[in-house]
């Protein structure tokens, strides 16, 4: 009499597979949850750094009665320590009052910067997407033709033209920044264009004018949002780069770029921290400005977060 395999002996060959298929799709889930809460810290510890540099841009200057400008001599060019977090610069001021000060300056050159910036270039891209045709074509060709210019050059230019200053600073960082929103503004006013909204919107009697005020520039609001946050740090870096050059603030005004110019010869004679704590003053508000333009971006395109998120 021939054996007969028991039931439980039996193996479905599909269990491997399935089990293969949930245990790939668990690890593919945990890899999706890891880099979420990778992309989770790397907004918060963002969002915190921001916020500490914004309480001490405003609250160390009143609170700390002290004259940034004070000289001291006999204490000049002192290494980090309690009494001086910082260190001391080459004429005994405290560094870490003087980076506050400076980075207070030019965190303003950057903020009025990159608002002027985004206002004028969202004013010409939504001007040349909602009227197309020759409007158009004539100021993308004055944008390609500015673009041409390399923005350094041009912001030198415009600078040499004032006494040095803020709002000269201001101004050229401006008058050089405003193209790329405007390219933003423009492509999005287009993709906006070919919504069938707006189409009925316009058989039923609307202007182009109020299809523009009501439609289309709160539509471009959020890129041109992105647009100006992003641009804040770059405007710091300009304004640094033409103090560093002499051509910005003037020499005695704290701003980050004045105190690298001023530490080059203190960098060579050995002294490295009037150098390496503006410049850190520098790079940090970058990556946290950065880190929470990503997330914004990333809320703006839900298809690349998801693509993300894998």
């Amino acid at each position: 009499m021939a054996d007969t395999a028991h039931p439980t002996d039996v193996t479905d060959p599909t269990d491997a597979t399935d089990t293969t298929g949930a245990t790939g799709a668990r690890l593919w889930r945990s890899h999706g949850r890891d880099r979420s809460s990778t992309r989770n810290l790397r907004v918060r510890t963002s969002a915190v750094i921001v916020v500490l540099i914004a309480l001490a841009v405003l609250l160390v200057p009143p609170l700390v009665q002290l004259d940034q400008q004070a000289v001291d001599l006999s204490a000049k060019l002192l290494p980090p320590s309690w009494a001086h977090p910082f260190g001391t610069d080459d004429v005994g001021r405290d560094l870490l009052l003087r980076c506050v000060y400076g980075l207070r300056v030019s965190l303003l050159v950057g903020l009025v910067a990159a608002l002027v910036a985004t206002v004028l270039g969202t004013a010409v891209g939504a001007l040349a997407g909602a009227l197309g045709g020759w409007p158009d074509r004539c100021l993308m060709r004055v944008v390609d033709a500015l673009s041409s210019i390399p923005h350094l050059l041009l912001g030198i230019f415009i600078v040499a033209m004032f006494r040095p200053g803020v709002w000269p600073v201001v101004v050229s960082v401006a008058l050089t920044h405003w193209l790329s929103t405007a390219r933003i503004v423009r492509a999005e006013v287009l993709s906006l264009r070919s919504r069938p909204y707006l189409d009925a919107a316009l058989s039923g009697g609307a202007s182009r004018w109020r299809v523009t005020v009501r439609h289309l520039v709160p539509g471009v609001l959020p890129q041109a949002g992105l647009a100006a946050v992003l641009m804040v740090p770059h405007a710091m870096w300009h304004e640094s780069a033409l103090s560093f050059l002499g051509l910005g603030l003037p020499a005695h005004q704290a701003s980050l770029g004045n105190l690298v110019q001023t530490a080059r010869g203190s960098l060579l004679a050995g002294d490295w921290w009037p150098t390496l704590f503006p410049g850190l003053l520098l790079i940090v508000p970058t990556l946290a400005i950065a880190g929470l333009a990503g997330a914004w971006r990333e809320r703006l395109n839900p298809r690349r977060r998801s693509e993300l998120s894998l």
